[in-house]
């Protein structure tokens, strides 16, 4: 999947190849907005990141030029902002069909995950997977109603869970409450978990297969038709559109 960059400045370049790599995207730059109009159609991207800063004029001509051939659904369009960004302007953006406003730092992971939760919006996750071969990793807010429970982990009799990412292989969660520090052990199955995807609650068979910040599990097998019910749930998980 193609994301068309048009950014001035290498700085802004370097921050976001890094985050979209990860996301599977393949970046494709321009350093000049009518050198990008021009091979909108060869490039034919999934979606556009534009510097405000580097383009505080063009943006829009862009944004319009995109937006007489392709929707908010087909081809995302994000604008990286700088300190000049005003309200009038992130009103502008949004009447034109921007799809999110980032701040142009990408300085902390809440940048990042803005911009995952944007494009995420709007390429499924067999997509994504079939595009990729990896399984899209989902940030979890509270309005997903994902949780974890987690019996017999550790010598204690259930383990609360705060999960942190979901995907189709595992999840990644952090102890509701303090573990020991030889609590976790690497590739130890755990055969009774109990995990809630929105109003289901389902029974995988995981294992540990991470610990850093968080610990990762991935997932071993779900019993009966679990499997399929969970894959529904990543397909429809929208996160939150951001502008900020």
């Amino acid at each position: 999947m193609k994301l068309l960059l048009v950014l001035g400045s290498d700085d802004n370049y370097d921050a976001v190849s890094r985050s979209i790599v990860q996301m599977g995207f393949e970046p494709v730059r321009y350093r000049h907005v009518l050198k990008a109009m021009d091979n909108i159609d060869e490039i034919d991207p999934a979606a556009i990141i534009i510097s405000a800063r580097d383009f505080p004029r063009h943006w829009k001509i862009l944004v319009q030029f995109v937006r007489n051939e392709r929707s908010k659904d087909s081809c995302p369009i994000i604008i990286l902002k700088g300190a000049n960004f005003n309200t009038e302007e992130t009103s502008k953006a949004f009447f034109l069909g921007v799809n999110g406003i980032i701040s142009d730092t990408l300085e902390n992971q809440d940048d990042i995950k803005r911009l995952h939760d944007i494009l995420c919006r709007f390429v499924p996750a067999h997509e994504y997977q079939k595009q990729t071969g990896q399984s899209r990793l989902f940030f979890v807010e509270p309005w997903h109603r994902v949780g974890l429970l987690i019996a017999n982990f550790s010598g204690k009799s259930i383990l609360i869970a705060d999960v942190k990412t979901i995907s189709a292989d595992g999840l990644s969660f952090s102890p509701v409450s303090p573990l020991p520090g030889n609590a976790v052990t690497l590739n130890k199955k755990l055969p009774k978990c109990s995990l809630r995807a929105g109003d289901a609650i389902l029974s995988p068979v995981c294992r540990i297969n991470g610990v850093d910040k968080n610990i990762s599990l991935e997932f071993v097998s779900f019993p009966n038709d679990e499997r399929r019910v969970y894959d529904q749930y990543l397909e429809e998980f929208s996160p939150q559109s951001y502008a900020k």
